[in-house]
């Protein structure tokens, strides 16, 4: 080294650092206080976190907007504490050495929490490594004599140099304080020009038809606007859905590409759900004329679910005759989200079963059902004294995964929903059988939103409710029947396909609706 840079390093003095703290001013308390390691500042105390916090960026403004200019000449701050601020801490040594350049600039570094705030007197490159700092105030150049140059008198500083810099410039002092802090400086950011897009997609600039483009882009700011509503607008979201749906196959139909005929798909399902629930709250499917029905099970999701349970026991039910059925569904909706439940004599009693202690021991013995005990305790339990059961069928498979898609959340709706239409008051009266009572169960899940049988009001077919419904033709009209007595189904006509007709008023909160055919087709 030679002699003139030896006596240049001798010069240099070390960088200027200080730290503004946020502590807790004691315990079972809100108040906080600021402390700063400036011999000059004395501790404040605010009552809260957030007065404080606002309190310690003004003390640390004030110390910025009396510092003095930061000096060309001063040794790095960072480098001196083996830069560990953006250099961590492994435990062995770093194969290259950290190298400072740049000018010498006053940074501010805070913590992610807030809790406290470092000023430091650095070199640029060491200020540009520390994650989340800020630059201040920019050393000016030194001259030709090696001193940093300063502004001739009378004038402004320099950009980037700080308020108050110079020789003159008074001392770090949170009691003085001049103009506004000088924004930080940051390098250029090269935006890219916007892109259109929907649903996450971009819409390619070169699409054809013209007609096709404009489309996707309107639809994808109309999705954008209806998100920023303050009320959703049900019947608004379906026709949006349906316009997406017909724009996503003319785009799939122009690329060939598969992905965008599925996005089309989800879209008509979406519509058909959102007019559903539009239908669902306004009360009907003649535009909101009819009366508002406020249903147990209100969701589109809830009703499928429903229609997949009844559909999944109807596949699984080891033991034949409608009393089996009724009580193997009752069960699995007891067990169906992790395969085991508790039950009491009660359940079984209230299902109108005409032997459930030989169901009970056939279901054991077949293996479909595990009890701890023996059938006859299960029947004499009570509920202080709940006897847990468990399905081994229903239970999650290795996977994680089971028979149904609803979540421990969706199951007690579900069982509370199927004990409300089996435990009917009419249907007690009536003295209603497993079959009556799992055929008011299927039609509930088989008729419009108004209540008129099957899809769109044209009836249910008899193969398919015979699946559900395990009665023959002839059974099938004393059944049908029986429900019409207990005020439960009217204008019922049972022909040689269908079974039509409409459920009456005052079940309908108990009914989960099918979809319209026309939703998603307009």
């Amino acid at each position: 080294m030679t002699q003139a840079a030896a006596s240049e390093l001798d010069e240099r003095v070390p960088g200027r650092r200080w730290t503004v703290r946020l502590d807790a001013a004691g315990r079972g308390s809100t108040a906080v206080r600021i402390s700063c390691s400036r011999p000059g500042c004395a501790e404040q105390r605010l009552p809260s976190a957030a007065a404080g916090r606002a309190a310690a960026i003004d003390h640390i403004k004030s110390h910025l907007r009396a510092a003095a200019a930061p000096r060309a000449t001063a040794y790095c701050a960072c480098r001196l504490a083996n830069c560990h601020t953006h250099l961590p801490d492994t435990g062995r040594p770093r194969t290259e050495p950290w190298r400072c350049g740049g000018p010498v600039v006053l940074a501010v570094v805070t913590d992610r929490e807030n809790r406290w705030w470092q000023v430091m007197e650095c070199c640029s490159r060491c200020a540009a490594a520390t994650p989340g700092a800020k630059t201040a105030a920019t050393s000016q150049p030194p001259t030709a004599t090696g001193h940093p140059a300063s502004p001739a008198a009378g004038t402004a500083p320099a950009a980037g140099t700080g308020v108050g810099a110079g020789t003159g410039a008074p001392q770090f002092s949170h009691h003085q304080a001049a103009g506004p802090l000088p924004a930080p400086r940051s390098a250029p950011v090269r935006r890219r020009p916007p892109q259109a897009k929907i649903a996450q997609r971009i819409i390619p600039h070169d699409l054809r038809p013209v007609v096709l483009r404009d489309e996707l882009i309107e639809l994808g700011d109309l999705f954008r606007a209806y998100q920023q509503r303050d009320q959703p607008d049900l019947q608004l979201l379906a026709d949006l859905q349906e316009r997406k749906a017909r724009a996503f196959t003319t785009w799939a139909d122009v690329t060939s590409e598969g992905p965008l005929r599925w996005e089309a798909r989800r879209a008509e399902q979406a519509a058909a759900t959102a007019r559903l629930q539009h239908q669902q709250r306004t009360g009907g499917i003649t535009g909101g004329d009819g009366p508002a029905v406020d249903r147990l099970l209100s969701a589109p999701g809830q009703w499928e679910h429903a229609r997949s349970v009844l559909a999944y026991v109807a596949d699984h039910t080891p033991l034949p005759g409608p009393d089996a059925r009724l009580l193997v569904l009752m069960l699995t909706l007891r067990t169906a989200h992790t395969g085991t439940g508790n039950l009491v004599g009660q359940d079984l009693t209230a299902l109108g079963l005409s032997d459930p202690q030989d169901l009970v021991e056939k279901l054991t013995g077949c293996g479909w059902l595990s009890l701890p005990g023996a059938a006859g305790d299960l029947l004499a339990s009570r509920p202080e004294n709940a006897t847990p059961i468990t399905v081994p069928s229903l239970a999650p498979r290795e996977d994680g995964t089971g028979p149904f898609t609803f979540g421990k959340k969706m199951r007690p709706k579900l069982s509370g929903w199927a004990q409300k239409v089996i435990s009917d008051k009419k249907l007690r009266k009536a003295k209603a059988t497993s079959a009556s009572r799992l055929l008011a169960l299927t039609l509930s899940t088989q008729a419009s939103a108004s209540g008129r049988l099957g899809l769109g009001g044209h009836g249910v077919c008899l193969n398919a409710l015979t699946a559900l419904v395990p009665a023959g033709a002839g059974e099938l009209e004393r059944l049908v029947d029986q429900l019409a007595a207990a005020d439960w189904l009217t204008d019922a006509a049972l022909s040689d396909t269908h079974l039509t007709g409409q459920l009456t008023e005052r079940v309908l909160p108990l009914t989960c609706p099918l979809p319209t055919p026309a939703a998603g087709s307009r």
